[in-house]
C-alpha cells in the first residue's frame, strides 16, 4: 500500500517542481519502502510506497505507459486478480509479474472510466490520460483507502492524507465550521451527511464507491456502484445455502492473504472474527504459516460490573476457538497504562479529524502496534460481520412475524430461542408485542425524541441550520419499529458510515506499515450476505444461523452455538483512566471557560454532566454524561491545533 500524493495545472501551467517535492517531503512522517515521483508539463504524480502484496516489491509507481499514453499513481491491492486476468486476456506465464497498479492501468485501458466497477478491492488511484488531456482517479466500493483533493482556478491538487496538502501556498488551514456542527449533531459513529466534506473548509474528499475526472479547470465526480443492490438468493436447502456462502467467503478470505510479511488478526470470541480465522487457517496450514492473534483483554485489576449476559474478559472463548482451529499464536493485550485520555493527542494526529470512537481507539492502535513489531503485513478484522455473514435481527424478526400473524411459527420460534438462550418466554413475547403494536403500549413517548446529540451549542446548531437538515434522518435510521432489513440495507448505502471506517483503516496502515483486510466487508460478500432471505438468518430459535451453520467444524460449540453471553469490549474504559481522572476534570474546566469553545460546544450539559461525574465509577462506562465530556475534550483538543484559535 502507499501513499499517493499529485498535482496537475490547469491550462497547461507547468508545475512547480518545488510544490511537489513539498508534497512528497511531509510523507515522510510515514515508512516507507521506495519513492518515486513521475512529471511531464503541467502533471505531477508521486508515491510513498510500502511494500505489502508480494507483486509490490518489484513495482514502481507513478509508473508511465508511453505505448498507451498513460501514467498512474495508485494506492491499491487488488483482491480479484485472478477474474481480471481472464476478462483482459492476459497470458498465465506473465500473470505473477503483473503489479496491482499495472492492472489497474491495464483496466482502464479496456473499460475506461467504467475500469473501477470491474474492480474488487481496497484503492484509491489516478490515472493521467494523455489523449483526453484529463485526469481520472477512483476510490473503493468501501473506502477502505482515502482520497483527499482541493481544486482551486490554478491547480488540483490529491493525496491520501490531507496534511501534507498544507505545506502548499494557497491552502490554508481553515475550519469547517457546517462540518462542525453535524460532527456535533449526529450521534452515531459516523461523521458529516457531506459525503464532500472533510473538518478543513478548502479540503475535499473523494467519497466511497465514486470515481472523478479533471479537466479543463473543472472536476466532476460520479458515483460508479451501488453496494446494496442485489437480487434475491433462492436455493432449495439450507444445505445449498451454507454451501454457496462458503465459496463466497473462502474466496473473500485467501484473497486477503496475499503479502510476503507475516498475517496477523484481531481475534475476539465472537463469530466474526474467529469465522475469519478459522477459513484462513484453512488456507494457511498448506503454507505452513501461522497467524498470529492479537485479543484485547481488560487490565488485571478490573472487575467485572456488566449484566449476567454480557462478558468484558472474552478469553475463555478466545482460547477455546484457538485451541481448536490451532496454528494460531495467541497474545492477550491489556495495554495497562493506557486509557481512551491518554491516546488523545497522537490519534488526532494520526487521524486528522475529531473522532467518536474513543473506547475502542487505544487499543485500537496498540494491536497495529503490536502486530508491526512482529512484522504483520496484514490484519485480518472481522469488523463489518455484525451486518454480513452473522446478521441475525431475532426481535425484530418476531415482531415480523407476529405483525404478519404466523402464531405457529412464532410461538415455535419464541419457545426454542427461549430454550437456546436461558431468557424468559413470557418476557420475550411482551417486547414483542410492543414492538409489533406500540400503540397498545402505555409508556408515552419523550416528547424530545430526536435522538441529536447534546453536545453541540445550541446557537451554533441554529445557525447552521444542521437540526432540519439532519433530524429526520436520524430519526428514521433509529427508530425502534424500523424495518430492519431496510436498517441493514442503509448500513452499506450510507457512504458516510464508509468514509469514517476508510480513513481510520487507512491511516493507521500508513503509521504502523501494515493492512487492515476484513473480508466480511468484502462486496462479493456484502452482495451475497444480502441477497439471502431473512430466514436463512434466524430459524429454530437460532439467531445469527447462517454464520453457525456455515462454521460447523470451524469453530468449537462453545463459540459457535453460544447465545447466552456476549463480549463488550470497552466495559473497563473508564476505570483505565482513574488514575488521570483528576487531570481530565481539571481539563474539561478548562475547556468550560474557553470562549472559542464556548461558540461550538453546549457548556450548560458539559457542567450539568462534569458536576454529576466527579467521582469516576467503573459502570460509568455506559453513562452518557461519561461519553459526552470525552467527546468534547476530543473536539477541544482538535479546535486547538488550528492557527485560527490561537
Amino acid at each position: 500500500m502507499s501513499a499517493i500524493v499529485g498535482i496537475y495545472c490547469h491550462e497547461g501551467e507547468p508545475v512547480i517542481w518545488e510544490d511537489g517535492a513539498k508534497l512528497m517531503q511531509a510523507l515522510q512522517r510515514y515508512h516507507a519502502d521506495y519513492t518515486h515521483t513521475w512529471r511531464d508539463g503541467s502533471v505531477f504524480l508521486g508515491c510513498h510506497a510500502q511494500w505489502i502484496a508480494p507483486e509490490s516489491i518489484v513495482e514502481t509507481l507513478p509508473m508511465h505507459k508511453t505505448e498507451y499514453g498513460l501514467a498512474i499513481t495508485a494506492d491499491a491491492i487488488i483482491d480479484n486478480r485472478d477474474e481480471l486476468f481472464q476478462q483482459l486476456q492476459i497470458d498465465y506465464k506473465v500473470r505473477n509479474h503483473i503489479s496491482d497498479g499495472e492492472l489497474i492501468l491495464l483496466t482502464y485501458l479496456k473499460w475506461g472510466e467504467m475500469a473501477p466497477e470491474h474492480i474488487i478491492g481496497d484503492f484509491t488511484f489516478v490515472i493521467w490520460d494523455e489523449k483526453k488531456q484529463q485526469l481520472f482517479g477512483a476510490r473503493d466500493l468501501s473506502g477502505n483507502r482515502t482520497l483527499y483533493y482541493c481544486n482551486d482556478s490554478r491547480r488540483f491538487v490529491f493525496s491520501t492524507a490531507i496534511f501534507p496538502l498544507f505545506t502548499l501556498p494557497g491552502i490554508k488551514k481553515v475550519l469547517n465550521q457546517q462540518w462542525l456542527a453535524e460532527f456535533l449533531t449526529i450521534p452515531d459513529m459516523y461523521e458529516s451527511e457531506n459525503l464532500y466534506a472533510t473538518p478543513y473548509a478548502h479540503i475535499r474528499q473523494l467519497p466511497p464507491a465514486h470515481s472523478f475526472t479533471v479537466k479543463n479547470g473543472k472536476i466532476s465526480t460520479t458515483r460508479y456502484a451501488v453496494l446494496s443492490e442485489v437480487s434475491p438468493l433462492y436455493l432449495k436447502t439450507n444445505e445449498e445455502y451454507v454451501e454457496a456462502f462458503r465459496e463466497v467467503f473462502q474466496e473473500a478470505v485467501d484473497s486477503r492473504l496475499r503479502t510476503h510479511k507475516e498475517i496477523g488478526a484481531a481475534l475476539s470470541g465472537g463469530l466474526d472474527s474467529g469465522a475469519v480465522v478459522s477459513y484462513a487457517a484453512a488456507t494457511l496450514r498448506k503454507e505452513g504459516k501461522p497467524i498470529h492473534a492479537y485479543s484485547y483483554v481488560p487490565v488485571s485489576d478490573f472487575v467485572d460490573w456488566t449484566s449476567k449476559r454480557l462478558i468484558a474478559n472474552e478469553r475463555p472463548f478466545i482460547q477455546s476457538t484457538a485451541q481448536f482451529v490451532g496454528n494460531i499464536k495467541e497474545n492477550y493485550l491489556d495495554f495497562s497504562g493506557r486509557s481512551p485520555y491518554s491516546e488523545i493527542d497522537e490519534l488526532l494526529t494520526l487521524l486528522e479529524v475529531p473522532y467518536k470512537y474513543f473506547e475502542n481507539s487505544f487499543w485500537i492502535k496498540g494491536l497495529y502496534e503490536k502486530a508491526r513489531d512482529e512484522n504483520v503485513g496484514v490484519l485480518l478484522t472481522g469488523a463489518r460481520g455484525n451486518f454480513t455473514i452473522s446478521w441475525g435481527p431475532t426481535l425484530e424478526y418476531y415482531t415480523m412475524l407476529m405483525k404478519r400473524m404466523k402464531w405457529i411459527h412464532l410461538s415455535r420460534e419464541i419457545h426454542q430461542y427461549s430454550k437456546l438462550t436461558g431468557g424468559k418466554r413470557s418476557r420475550l413475547l411482551k417486547y414483542v408485542g410492543k414492538s409489533a403494536f406500540p400503540f397498545l403500549s402505555k409508556k408515552k413517548t419523550s416528547a424530545d425524541s430526536t435522538g441529536v446529540s447534546d453536545l453541540i451549542n445550541p446557537n451554533f446548531a441554529q445557525r447552521a441550520n444542521v437540526y432540519d437538515q439532519l433530524a429526520e434522518k436520524v430519526l428514521n435510521i433509529r427508530n425502534v419499529n424500523a424495518d430492519a432489513i431496510e436498517v441493514r440495507k442503509e448500513k452499506f448505502t450510507n457512504l458516510s458510515i464508509a468514509n469514517k471506517n476508510g480513513a481510520l483503516a487507512s491511516k493507521l496502515s500508513l503509521d504502523y506499515g501494515l493492512l487492515e483486510r476484513d473480508p466480511t466487508n468484502d462486496p462479493r460478500v456484502v452482495r451475497f450476505c444480502l441477497s439471502v432471505p431473512i430466514e436463512q438468518y434466524i430459524q429454530n430459535g437460532q439467531d445469527r444461523s447462517l454464520i453457525r451453520r456455515a462454521t460447523h467444524q470451524y469453530l468449537p460449540d462453545k463459540v459457535r452455538l453460544n447465545q447466552k453471553v456476549r463480549g463488550v469490549q470497552p466495559a473497563d474504559w473508564v476505570h483505565r483512566m482513574t488514575p488521570a481522572w483528576d487531570s481530565f476534570i481539571d481539563e474539561i474546566q478548562q475547556l468550560c471557560k474557553d470562549e472559542v469553545a464556548a461558540e461550538y460546544l453546549n457548556m450548560d450539559t458539559i457542567r450539568t454532566a462534569l458536576s454529576e461525574l466527579k467521582n469516576p465509577m467503573p459502570e460509568h462506562a455506559t453513562d452518557p454524561k461519561a461519553r459526552l465530556l470525552m467527546h468534547s475534550l476530543i473536539v477541544y483538543r482538535f479546535l486547538k491545533k488550528f492557527d485560527e484559535y490561537k
